[in-house]
């Protein structure tokens, strides 16, 4: 599947800065891209060098990443750069030279949080682009409901049938653990970071209670939110922060905890197949994290601009996007016929919104009112 709006990304940023960055979360395309990418520009002769830092050969051809790279010309690709995080430093030099002639692209599969030296090292010549799973508006419309039950990882999704999806994220999830965190350099047993994300399954699309998490599973708070700062800064989960407007009344000011892939949320639920997520207790809650990862996807929104919006006891709103000096606001509601509610009324007065989008899976958009407009994802992009 082309993903042609990435590739339009990465040659835009490569135009402005020396140093493109792609992350996302590990099998979710990120080297199919960067490899499709070195395909097109070779035929407007550019030079193209590949280190992938998984291959041993690669590994070693950078011993001495200065010699290695610094005769090199075009575009210069190192996938799975949280490797080797102190490349950053002699790719500042290489980058700073007058006269360089290189480009570079990084993959990495954790968030700059994780890989500091990025930030550290090349500040004002990197410019990041997150790579997600597939979304609503890279798939036909009719497989929706494919998407929201195997997720977006390109393998679970294209998989021949539902055992075959399940079997994979099955090994993905043990990759993940015993693999992939470990690589990171963080020390934590495979068992007890696999029982937390499970646990996090129940907090799907809820506040974050971690004094409550930390009881349940018998660790400091500090423990709590360093497994999910984890987990968060390897696109596993989302932590969706709160916004704050001016008024008198009482905020919520913990996160929400979403999946950013349901696909893994309903293997680790034990969900494998529809008749299972139907029956499921989640479902609701399923469908809340499905299309408001979705809406972010197709709203290009950077994950510093989402918000959720709560008063103690009184409203919420599940999604805020932050445009400029603007606000759009959405509700997600698995019904066919959602309803407006007191805390949508109150948003309404309290936020400087004029429009609410309430999100479900019906076959067209309608209005409730004025200001309040129902619609299926697959007409978000149009909104």
């Amino acid at each position: 599947m082309k993903r042609t709006q990435y590739e339009e990304l990465i040659a835009g940023k490569l135009k402005r800065f020396s140093v493109v960055a792609l992350l996302g979360a590990r099998q979710v395309g990120k080297t199919t891209l960067a490899r499709n990418y070195c395909e097109k520009i070779k035929d407007f002769n550019w030079k193209t060098h590949y280190f992938d830092l998984e291959d041993p050969t690669a590994l070693a051809r950078l011993d001495d990443p200065k010699l290695a790279l610094q005769n090199l010309e075009g575009l210069v690709v190192i996938d799975e750069i949280q490797r080797r995080p102190e490349l950053f430093t002699v790719l500042r030099y290489l980058v700073d030279r007058k006269e360089n002639k290189l480009k570079l692209l990084i993959l990495g599969s954790a968030s700059i949080q994780l890989i500091q030296q990025s930030a550290e090292s090349l500040a004002g010549r990197i410019a990041y682009i997150e790579i997600n799973p597939f979304s609503i508006n890279e798939v036909k419309a009719e497989n929706q409901d494919k998407l929201w039950l195997k997720g977006g990882y390109p393998k679970a999704f294209l998989a021949n049938n539902e055992i075959e999806c399940f079997e994979w994220l099955a090994e993905y999830v043990r990759t993940y653990l015993e693999r992939d965190i470990p690589q990171l350099g963080i020390n934590i047993p495979a068992v007890t970071l696999q029982r937390f994300w499970k646990m996090l399954t129940h907090v799907h699309g809820n506040l974050l209670n971690s004094s409550e998490l930390a009881r349940s599973f018998g660790v400091a708070d500090t423990t709590i939110k360093r497994y999910l700062d984890i987990l968060s800064g390897t696109f596993m989960t989302r932590q969706l922060q709160p916004y704050f407007s001016n008024t008198k009344k009482r905020l919520v000011k913990s996160p929400k905890i979403y999946f950013r892939d349901t696909g893994l949320l309903h293997y680790l639920l034990g969900i494998r197949g529809k008749e299972d997520l139907e029956t499921n207790l989640k479902l609701g809650a399923s469908w809340e994290g499905f299309a408001l990862e979705q809406v972010i996807s197709i709203k290009k929104a950077h994950s510093n601009n989402c918000f959720f919006w709560a008063i103690h006891n009184q409203g919420e709103i599940d999604l805020l996007i932050e445009k400029g000096n603007k606000l759009e606001a959405f509700e997600f509601k698995y019904s066919a016929n959602p309803s407006i509610s007191k805390s949508m009324k109150l948003a309404l007065k309290e936020l400087p919104i004029d429009k609410i989008t309430i999100v479900s899976p019906v076959e067209s958009s309608f209005m409730l009112s004025k200001e309040i407009l129902v619609s299926p994802l697959s007409e978000v992009l149009q909104i």
